[in-house]
């Protein structure tokens, strides 16, 4: 790793889709940190709205590539990509960051040159208002995987992770329309440890209602998640039987939630995978 920042580049990624009212002050939040060398990439997954319009005055000081709609995980990996950054952090369009956010976590690598991931605390505004996680959402350190297999508790906007390590486990799963976070985190967190600066550096908004986390029907992509990582082999026989656990768990839930909606069929499916 490099030691100085004017030459360590950090890669911020914007993916966005139909946020033209908010996606500029993310922008601003990148280009208005302290620190020096950041490319910032706006990936915009094929909006319909004044999205382009909002981000014609920054043009000059942004790569804003557009895209057919193909949803969160093909615009995030287009700008893994395109960028040309040592490290990546990722900025989902309704969020900010404070000014001294990449900087907190440059310093991070810098003084833990064999870490590979970092993530910050946030903040958390519903609907205008400052709220405080439940301790469900408490975030961990170190090695995540087990208390990370009943909830996402990695944010992709308080992440930052050496490009490199793409190459070893995988980009986000297209696949997934969502829990494709929860996905790639637990691919990661299976062999390496990502770590928790405790530090709220990442304002997270939410309570509109385009967000996918409104998404009913979350377990069902964890699910297929935790389905494949059963599949693969570098999981310990603890990692395996916990995610097992896991897994049975929720393919209950889900299914007896499917039944109770008449949805019967799904139902069966589900309970029947659960063993």
């Amino acid at each position: 790793m490099e030691t100085d920042h004017e030459k360590l580049l950090v890669s911020a990624i914007i993916p966005t889709f139909n946020r033209g009212w908010i996606v500029a002050e993310a922008v601003k939040s990148i280009l208005n940190q302290d620190y020096p060398n950041i490319e910032t990439i706006v990936i915009d997954d094929g909006s319909t709205d004044d999205t382009a319009k909002q981000l014609f005055p920054y043009l000059d000081k942004i790569t804003y590539i557009k895209q057919e709609n193909k949803g969160v995980s093909a615009a995030r990996n287009l700008g893994i990509k395109k960028s040309s950054g040592k490290l990546t952090a990722f900025l989902d369009s309704d969020d900010l960051w404070t000014k001294e956010k990449i900087s907190c976590q440059v310093n991070f690598f810098q003084n833990n040159p064999d870490a590979m991931l970092c993530q910050t605390e946030e903040i958390w505004i519903r609907n205008g208002k400052k709220v405080n996680p439940k301790q469900k959402h408490k975030k961990p350190s170190g090695m995540i995987f087990e208390s990370s297999l009943n909830l996402c508790l990695v944010s992709p906007s308080a992440v930052m992770i050496k490009k490199k390590l793409f190459k070893t486990t995988g980009y986000f799963d297209e696949n997934l329309p969502a829990c494709e976070d929860y996905d790639l985190w637990l691919r990661i967190s299976a062999t390496l440890p990502i770590f928790l600066i405790d530090k709220p550096c990442t304002i997270k908004k939410g309570g509109h209602g385009d967000q996918l986390s409104n998404n009913h029907s979350l377990d069902k992509y964890r699910i297929k998640s935790l389905q494949k990582l059963l599949t693969a082999d570098n999981l310990t026989r603890q990692q395996r039987n916990a995610a097992k656990k896991v897994f049975n768990e929720k393919c209950a839930i889900y299914g007896n939630g499917c039944i109770k909606r008449g949805k019967k069929a799904e139902g069966k499916y589900y309970l029947e995978l659960a063993s």
